[in-house]
């Protein structure tokens, strides 16, 4: 089968190899009878992939052991208050705001911790750049400061994280990596939290993964859910309550694939990281030199998953998308919030993908000349 490329922000695309994996096993898991939907949470059989994606997803992303791997349900959505529930101690915690998902993640923490702090914010420039972290205005004894490590929306990333301790706090950084996880590497020693819905880069909608630093556990507000409670959820093994079963099954297996990916001598996420580079250039080369499309954010923050542009006269862009879909590209629209378009091309999105998309947008551009 010749599938279209899909450039869904989220959901997204999932590598074909393991949606025919899935498909293989569904009715039978490796002998068991049964498929992974309708296993015991607590049987031996989904232990085993349990077990096997937590140990995978430690290995790729080089999580250190005084890290806890967390396997949750609500989304990032969720996690805007399950983060402040556990990490605010009803204390002030810091924001920096780089677009659509870390204000949200701002308003919701509002609910939960005694002041929240806009350290710095890059509203002024329709979050087309991000703030200098020299010239953060970071809290004295704030709780964490909370960034959204890749704005989905808005296409702005960080491509290096912040040293909170060269900069005079001793807080934890929490980050929502939920749109580039497993897309590059994580530097752990700058990293207190990290938190992402699995639906972008990891897998199906359903599952969200978190990670965390064993001193940042025991610290919830008594209005904490238990079942929200990192603590009880570390003490549990991710089965206080019955987990995503099917969504962590599903994200094993992109796990194993991630595992046996390469480029020359890299492998795992580091082969990930250079194929990305390789297709975000390849796109935003394309754009910058044309005078028919347009990005906006400044080129040091652009991120490598989620790349909005704009065609210069937006009376077109119905023509764009019609034939963008009938030559099998998908989900090209941009979020209504901002408009225009966005590619999002995450690691599931081969180097074709991109190079598809870019001839057709060369096409599209010498047809309306």
């Amino acid at each position: 089968m010749n599938r279209p490329y899909n450039f869904s922000a989220g959901p997204a695309a999932i590598p074909e190899e393991v949606l025919q994996r899935a498909a293989s096993e569904m009715l039978d898991w490796h002998g068991s009878g049964m498929g992974v939907m309708e296993m015991s949470h607590r049987g031996k059989e989904f232990i085993s992939i349990y077990e096997q994606a937590e140990a995978d997803l430690r290995e790729l992303l080089a999580v250190p052991p005084e890290f806890k791997i967390l396997f949750m349900q609500g989304g990032g959505l969720a996690e805007n208050a399950i983060v402040p529930l556990n990490l605010s101690r009803a204390a002030t915690v810091d924001f920096v705001v780089t677009g659509s998902w870390s204000q949200k993640s701002r308003k919701e923490a509002a609910k939960y911790a005694a002041e929240v702090h806009t350290a710095a914010s890059g509203e002024a420039s329709g979050f087309t750049t991000l703030p200098d972290p020299a010239g953060w205005q970071l809290s004295r004894g704030a709780s964490y400061v909370h960034i959204c490590s890749n704005e989905t929306i808005h296409g702005v990333e960080f491509h290096e994280l912040p040293d909170l301790k060269s900069l005079g706090s001793e807080a934890p950084l929490v980050i929502d990596f939920s749109s580039h996880v497993a897309s590059r590497p994580v530097d752990w020693s700058r990293v207190g939290l990290a938190f992402g819905g699995a639906q972008k880069n990891i897998g199906p909608a359903g599952l969200t993964m978190v990670i965390v630093r064993d001193d940042l556990l025991g610290h919830a507000l008594s209005a904490c859910p238990s079942a929200f409670d990192y603590r009880v959820v570390a003490d549990n093994h991710s089965m206080y309550n019955t987990p995503p079963t099917w969504g962590i099954y599903m994200a094993g297996l992109t796990f194993q694939w991630l595992k046996k990916q390469r480029e020359g001598a890299l492998s795992g996420v580091a082969a990930m990281e250079a194929r990305n580079i390789a297709k975000a250039r390849l796109l935003y080369d394309f754009i910058d030199a044309s005078p028919f499309y347009v990005n906006k954010v400044a080129a040091n923050c652009r991120s490598r998953m989620n790349i909005p542009f704009f065609l210069q006269d937006e009376s077109r862009n119905d023509a764009f998308l019609a034939g963008a879909k009938a030559r099998g590209l998908l989900q090209l629209k941009g979020h209504k919030s901002v408009g225009g378009m966005r590619a999002s091309i995450y690691n599931a999105i081969p180097l074709a993908g991109v190079q598809a998309l870019v001839d057709y947008m060369q096409e599209f551009e010498r047809q309306q000349a």
